[in-house]
């Protein structure tokens, strides 16, 4: 698996980390409580690490003056203040040029290794390594090539918004249905630490959020998903600085 390297800037003290927001217009409140959280956090850089957005059907999305242009307005405005990092998920992998250089964020391949407070930092979405469930991986495969988005994205833009509820739809109905979701394969985990000399993967994906030790003082940090309905709501961030990591809630 080929890994990016990005170092932090020398100034940076602290760094913030999210995923799984999901943000959709159908859910203001979690699109207020991330709003709230882009324009006041403290950190240095702040790193999205996939599925911010609950689907993405396309940059061209955003010539609509809808849902998709606010929070591509937010993203610029906290672009304009700190370094900020984007990283596909699973529901937002066909995010492209055109949203990030709006934004002037920064696009960063999944895996990417960061040098920050002399350690290297693993960061990934994380769906790649749910390993044992074979019909998702097959379906990643597929959704990742080249030649698959070139043809998604050649469809007008009300068909790939209707295809993309399909596909909602069937998630929301493998959920309530109680199926189990595969989590990341520790194995995998571990050889992407070792073959990167890092000792700490951070992700997102499983909607998990817990610290597991992975043996031979590698571990592996996920992050929660976001859902500001929820009973209690979950609104969490994860911040990093020489003090360790910190999980904040935002509520």
């Amino acid at each position: 698996m080929d890994v990016m390297e990005l170092t932090a800037g020398p100034s940076w003290q602290a760094v913030d980390f999210i995923s799984d927001l999901h943000l959709q217009a159908i859910e203001p409140a979690t699109f207020d409580a991330w709003r709230g959280y882009m324009q006041t956090t403290p950190a240095d850089a702040v790193f999205l690490l996939g599925d911010l957005f609950e689907v993405w059907v396309g940059d061209d999305v955003l010539q609509e003056h809808g849902f998709e242009q606010q929070c591509a307005q937010i993203l610029e405005q906290t672009a304009a203040r700190v370094p900020t990092f984007f990283m596909h998920g699973n529901r937002d992998f066909l995010v492209g040029s055109s949203l990030m250089g709006a934004c002037n964020t920064t696009l960063l391949h999944d895996p990417t290794v960061l040098s920050f407070n002399h350690q290297r930092w693993m960061l990934s979405h994380g769906d790649a390594l749910c390993l044992d469930d074979t019909a998702y991986m097959a379906f990643r495969q597929q959704v990742r090539s080249a030649d698959w988005q070139q043809a998604f994205l050649t469809k007008p833009l009300a068909e790939r918004q209707a295809i993309a509820r399909g596909l909602r739809e069937q998630s929301e109905a493998r959920k309530k249905s109680g199926a189990e979701y595969a989590d990341v394969c520790a194995q995998a985990a571990r050889l992407l630490l070792l073959q990167a000399d890092a000792t700490t993967l951070i992700h997102g994906h499983t909607h998990k959020p817990a610290t597991h030790d992975l043996g031979n003082g590698l571990q592996r940090v996920v992050l929660s998903d976001w859902d500001a309905a929820a009973k209690p709501p979950r609104l969490e961030v994860m911040r990093l600085s020489n003090a360790g990591f910190k999980r904040i809630p935002l509520v």
